[in-house]
């Protein structure tokens, strides 16, 4: 991938990467946690942005990590960005994933097309492993 095209995507956690279960920790959607890794994969850097403060904002980072994913940065710009009351939450990134967007949330394999351009290919009698295996 051209270093220009990288970019700073913001994910949303519950209802986004696991399904909607606050507090608790919901089960991981579909090819979430496979589309996060392969867009690091692929050089973008991911920030974890969720209402999760405290232990529960904890259990959510630890949960990403048990399942491959470490971000760049949480519920905020950079890691070393210090929260500042003074100022906005909203956080520097090209991107923003979220169930609660407009249409609500697509599938992760729609997202990672959309995001890479990538079109799907089966060859006739060709079995792929695993969900990247069917993009070019």
């Amino acid at each position: 991938m051209d270093i220009y095209n990288r970019l700073t995507i913001a994910i949303d956690f519950d209802g986004t990467i696991v399904e909607d279960a606050y507090p608790k920790i919901g089960k991981p959607r579909i090819f979430a946690f496979e589309t996060l890794t392969k867009l690091q994969e692929d050089g973008h850097r991911l920030i974890l942005w969720t209402y999760r403060s405290g232990v529960r904002l904890d259990e959510a980072v630890e949960f990403c990590k048990n399942n491959g994913v470490e971000f760049y940065a949480v519920n905020k710009s950079f890691p070393e960005e210090q929260f500042d009351y003074t100022k906005s939450r909203k956080i520097h990134a090209d991107l923003f994933i979220d169930d609660r967007n407009i249409g609500g949330i697509l599938g992760w394999g729609e997202i990672y097309q959309m995001l890479t351009n990538a079109k799907p290919h089966i060859k006739p009698n060709q079995k792929k492993k695993g969900f990247f295996g069917l993009f070019r």
